[in-house]
């Protein structure tokens, strides 16, 4: 069935275009008969105004943008994504606001969504996810006068509100709970290092290393996979003095490795101590279950669209820290030599 038009309309009523569009938009131009009689046409034939057409008359798209710059293959295996995208569209929809989602491979296309949504008045602001350590985004944002808001921010970005975090904390804690059971050779696979939080977190690393341990240790760099925490796991444990126990930057790479290694008889924690930096439901399917840290992934999300939201209401929005990570031992740590029972 053919949506009606506002052309339609005016045919019906035997009126112009102009004095239908004063009509539906409550502008005055018409008589208040001439306005009810448009109106009763417009409902009888099932009008509804597109979301273009509200978008120019409000001056607002109801929507808000979220570009991720993700590989098909963590997409499709990473939980993360998806609890973030749970908790905006939770937040989102009880504000009549829709979340325009998007997935790319590199940056210059990633720029080009940013542009053409905010030129075509498809999004009334944005949200930033994963920040680089040279990020061109919230200088593009500045440019085009846009609303944004850093989820899960390392650092002040002038301008965007953000959301943030302390990773300094939590490793010192990671660290300290390997350390406080006895391991000497602690090892960390983390993200891509391009990621400000991976960069950030490879820092914090080594100062609590020093502070705890004496002396730096090893860490090799990967892309949060299944198969590049694989890759870099083998490396690990190829080393003349293989590591005892390793901080995983995520939850898929420690359950890949937990999985791999307890298939090809490496006994978890005994042989090898796993700690993951993001806890999931994987984290407890893989057997030994993982010791990782706990945080409200989707309610961190809410937070980062609710500041956005006000963002767009007020003009305004102050940085919100979000609440420290909780560690939740599990079975694959446990002090050096001692075995843990299934």
């Amino acid at each position: 069935m053919k949506r009606p038009t506002i052309l339609d309309i005016a045919r019906a009523a035997g009126v112009s275009k102009g004095a239908v569009s004063y009509a539906l938009n409550g502008r005055p131009g018409v008589s208040a008969a001439t306005r009810a009689k448009i109106l009763a046409i417009a409902e009888e034939m099932g009008w509804v105004p597109s979301s273009a057409a509200r978008a120019l008359s409000s001056d607002r798209a109801d929507a808000v943008g979220l570009v991720a710059a993700r590989t098909p293959e963590l997409l499709a295996t990473e939980p993360y994504f998806m609890r973030v995208v749970a908790g905006i569209e939770e937040t989102l929809a009880g504000r009549g606001t829709a979340l325009l989602l998007t997935t790319v491979r590199d940056e210059a296309t990633e720029l080009d969504t940013y542009r053409r949504w905010w030129i075509g008045r498809r999004v009334d602001g944005v949200l930033l996810l994963d920040m680089r350590t040279d990020d061109p985004r919230p200088a593009l944002l500045t440019e085009l006068g846009a609303p944004g808001v850093v989820m899960g921010a390392q650092r002040g970005y002038g301008g965007l509100a953000s959301t943030r975090v302390d990773d300094h904390d939590a490793m010192l804690r990671a660290v300290g709970h390997l350390s406080g059971l006895g391991h000497r050779r602690i090892a960390r696979v983390s993200g891509p290092q391009r990621l400000e939080h991976a960069a950030r977190r490879s820092r914090y690393f080594d100062e609590a290393c020093r502070s705890l341990l004496g002396a730096e240790q090893v860490q090799v760099e990967a892309d949060y996979t299944a198969h590049g925490g694989l890759v870099a796991t083998r490396g690990l444990l190829a080393r003349p003095n293989p590591p005892t126990a390793i901080i995983f930057d995520n939850d898929v790479m420690a359950v890949a490795a937990v999985s791999e290694l307890t298939s090809a008889g490496v006994r978890i924690p005994t042989d090898l101590a796993v700690l993951a930096w993001d806890d999931s439901p994987l984290c407890e399917l893989v057997r030994p279950a993982v010791t990782a840290f706990e945080h409200d992934v989707s309610a961190e999300a809410g937070a980062a669209a609710r500041l956005l939201l006000a963002r767009l209401t007020t003009g305004t929005a102050e940085d919100v820290w979000l609440g420290p990570r909780q560690l939740r031992v599990r079975d694959s740590t446990a002090p050096v030599g001692v075995t843990r029972s299934a």
